[in-house]
């Protein structure tokens, strides 16, 4: 049989290692920047562009996409040519890739602090961006496949089989997740609304997981332990349950990210159940991984390699228990939306992601430039810096969110909310922030020690661009094979195998996506909803342009903790004209789903001007911006146009009205804050988003709604005010937890009325009507009713503590209002 010379492609495997630290700098150091952020959110600088809302989406993109993309495709272009014995199917092809994708990776940069998003997790990139990264993504599976069918060695090896699983699937996923209709040249709605978004949205973002940052990784475990430790993989036949297994479930356990929303229940009972099934097929791979090393554990001591591997393939297994154990229905009970989920995302991508890249940096770099690793000694120390971040980073934040998850459920002897102020349970946490982002730095710091090593080891060498190879061509098979194991068979034919994989990760999104789109009754709809106006369409844009998704939820669960604290649980006939859904994944903030009415417009402009004079100790950054920058609602007749096309039923015609609407509840919100003593335009983006605010879950009648309060009603004497010490300190700190952000720290007024003078717009100023109102609440003018959170003595307690305010003076107090009662 006669052997062929050709050339093994090391330019393009140089290329995207260099792209891959660059990029691992970048993400990291923002991830650094936005973890400080969450502690002291003056960091952004006061700019806009800056806000963890804007950085916090550009760090996930450019450590997932640009920092582990960029790995996947070092690792992939480098064994791919030797496994498959031959060079790359076409260079060109190979350029347009690299070039492509760092293009992508620099746009997806600048539009995101910009605050071009889609909003959708993972999948914030505007429509042209996603259409390059499909044209870039079909290039690369082109070029792969190329390779493979001229491949001079008949059989697949097992890394082969998970590349064209993730090349296969990411662009499925990709695809139909960005279903969207463009306003602009930067602006689209998504296609799907509500739960058949989040359904669509969460099937993406979970298998991105699967398909981006756990397949191809694998491939590449499958590929380079062996080669560092010099010992075959463990078991051939564990391999191929371990692969058939994990495409085929992983893309079913999308919908336990969504359990206990408004998802219908048979959805997320699929999911959990497909979660846990995912255990065996993970441990399965994560055996076969460890168990590889038999023979080999001695220089695990010694080899650094061999360290970043081992640890990487644990926390691998560490990630995939974890993350089936979350999705049991009464462990994410207390986990969502807490820093948990945030803890176990970081063992994976530190861990496992991390770690493994630069293991395989560390044995690639010295072979393509033909030289030995420049240290050891620093690559060791890179493994204990590296290793002694991921434990700084991810154990605060273990602490930090089972904290926060238990703070939310905890109630007092009374019944009541034992933590009714959010905030508390934002602040109790902020010392595991801090502890979060010395990890982050001294993992950075690790990077940076890799980095120099990889740098230096390039230097002592020379890159062999094209490295000379020989094998024998592949003969054509003639008639039967004989007897050949089944999966060798297949093994043999790459387009087969193609369908197979197909087939095996179809199953499970068509089960369930496909009833959301084709049967109505999973989306009941309720008349009482109606589409958004023109301007709380044009604050939606805003809300999501800011990022605010990235903190707060929209999702309030039947949980009596969050109906308690929030109001009535959110159903899924609410958000049939959202376009994209926003329920967020992350509370650092309160849900926002029944914020609508619950303050007066002007607590609202304040909020957004200086969050600490509504929330004294928020942790929330001014968005001053919003207040002196002008709405240019230019885009709003298109907007309407494609809302309707997408099936929200604005009348025909609805366009050329929308304007005039859109100014006139302009004109009517400005009014309101003009009482308020705010004097804004009426154009400003400000009162495009108080109107959004404003909206939120008003379209159905909840049960906490009660009447203003009627002074005819009220107790005239069965209270006495409290004056002991103990009660009046214990009123003092319910009034600073409470009050103080709408009636000042000191009680001189700002959204609510002066505490200090002797004007009263409800009642005389006596204990009995202090309590009244405290207890109901006054909702035409803002104010809730405390009736829910404290009890008959705390509200007293407060009554008493407010009568101590009069005669204080304090300085700058708000003008009198009401009447004057001596």
């Amino acid at each position: 049989m006669p052997v062929e010379q050709f050339y093994y492609d090391n330019r393009i495997t140089r290329d995207f290692a260099i792209a891959t630290m660059l990029w691992g700098v970048v993400g990291m150091l923002v991830g650094i920047i936005i973890a400080i952020q969450l502690y002291l959110p003056e960091w952004n600088l006061g700019l806009a562009w800056t806000t963890f809302g804007r950085l916090r989406p550009l760090h996930t993109n450019a450590v997932i996409f640009a920092f582990a993309g960029n790995a996947i495709f070092m690792g992939i272009y480098y064994s791919l040519q030797r496994l498959c014995r031959a060079r790359m199917w076409s260079d060109f092809l190979s350029k347009f890739h690299f070039w492509g994708w760092q293009a992508i990776i620099v746009a997806a940069a600048v539009t995101l602090v910009l605050g071009y998003t889609s909003s959708k997790e993972y999948a914030e990139l505007e429509w042209p961006i996603d259409i390059a990264i499909a044209v870039v993504w079909v290039a690369f599976t082109l070029n792969m496949f190329g390779t493979i069918i001229k491949r001079r060695e008949r059989h697949m090896y097992v890394a082969i089989w998970f590349y064209i699983a993730t090349v296969v699937t990411v662009a499925i996923l990709h695809i139909f997740n960005s279903f969207e209709l463009p306003v602009s040249f930067m602006k689209s709605y998504s296609a799907y609304a509500g739960v058949q978004d989040a359904l669509v949205q969460w099937w993406y973002g979970h298998n991105a997981v699967a398909f981006f940052l756990t397949t191809p990784f694998l491939g590449l475990m499958y590929y380079y332990l062996p080669k560092a430790a010099n010992r075959p993989v463990f078991s051939y036949r564990l391999s191929i349950v371990h692969f058939w297994a994990l495409i085929f479930i992983y893309i079913w356990a999308g919908p336990h990210h969504l359990l206990y929303t408004a998802l219908p229940d048979w959805a997320q009972t699929l999911g959990m159940v497909f979660s846990l099934m995912l255990i065996s097929p993970s441990w399965g791979g994560m055996l076969n991984g460890l168990l590889t090393l038999r023979g080999a554990w001695d220089r695990v001591r010694e080899d650094p390699i061999l360290k970043f591997m081992v640890v990487s393939v644990t926390a691998y297994g560490m990630s995939t228990f974890e993350g089936p154990m979350l999705s049991i229905k009464s462990v994410n009970a207390l986990s969502h939306y807490t820093d948990w989920t945030i803890a176990h995302v970081h063992v994976g991508t530190l861990g496992w992601n991390g770690f493994l890249t630069f293991g395989v940096a560390y044995w690639l770099i010295p072979r393509i430039y033909k030289t030995k690793l420049h240290s050891v000694s620093m690559a060791n120390l890179h493994f204990w810096v590296g290793t002694l971040g991921i434990l700084f980073w991810v154990i605060p934040m273990y602490w930090a969110g089972i904290t926060q998850g238990l703070m939310w459920k905890q109630f007092t002897s009374d019944g009541l909310l034992q933590y009714p102020n959010f905030l508390e349970t934002v602040l109790q946490i902020v010392p595991m922030f801090i502890i979060r982002s010395i990890g982050g730095t001294i993992y950075f710091i690790g990077i940076c020690i890799g980095i120099v090593n990889l740098y230096k080891t390039a230097k002592s060498g020379s890159l062999v661009a094209n490295e000379a190879a020989e094998a024998p061509a592949l003969e054509k098979s003639e008639g039967s094979e004989g007897h050949v194991y089944w999966h060798r068979w297949i093994e043999r034919r790459p387009l087969r195998f193609l369908v197979l994989t197909l087939v095996a990760i179809l199953i499970g999104g068509a089960v369930e996506i496909i009833p959301f789109i084709l049967d109505k009754s999973h989306v009941p709809t309720i008349a009482t909803v109606k589409p958004y106006t023109p301007l709380e369409l044009e604050g939606r844009d805003i809300y999501i342009r800011e990022g605010c998704n990235n903190c707060h939820s929209q999702m309030i669960r039947p949980f009596r903790s969050e109906t308690e604290r929030y109001g009535e649980y959110s159903k899924v006939g609410e958000f049939v004209y959202d376009h994209p859904f926003l329920w967020g994944s992350k509370r650092t903030g309160p849900d926002l789903h029944r914020i609508g009415k619950k303050y007066p417009d002007a607590w609202h402009y304040n909020h957004m001007l200086d969050p600490r004079t509504m929330s004294p100790g928020s942790l929330m950054p001014p968005y001053p911006w919003l207040l002196t920058d002008d709405l240019g609602a230019s885009d709003i007749r298109k907007k309407i146009s494609v809302m309707r096309t997408l099936g929200v039923p604005y009348e025909d015609g609805y366009e050329d009205q929308a304007e005039a609407d859109l100014n006139a509840q302009a004109a009517t919100i400005q009014a309101n804050l003009k009482t308020s003593g705010i004097e804004t335009g009426a154009e400003k983006e400000i009162v495009a988003l108080i109107a959004y605010l404003q909206r939120l879950g008003t379209d159905i009648k909840v049960g906490r709604e009660v009447e203003t309060v009627d002074l005819g009603d009220m107790p005239a004497t069965d209270v006495s005010a409290l004056t002991d010490e103990k009660s009046l300190e214990s009123g003092k700190d319910i009034w600073v937890k409470n009050c103080v952000v709408c009636h000042g720290d000191q009680g001189q007024g700002g959204i609510g009325p002066n505490m200090t003078d002797n004007y009263w717009i409800n009642g005389d100023g006596s204990i009995a009507p202090i309590v009244h109102v405290v207890r109901e609440g006054v909702p035409a003018k803002g104010m809730i009713p405390w009736k829910t959170t404290l009890n008959e003595q705390q509200m007293l307690e407060v009554g008493s503590f407010i009568l101590t305010l009069k005669g204080t003076n304090p300085p700058n107090p708000k003008a009198p209002e009401g009447m004057l009662h001596e």
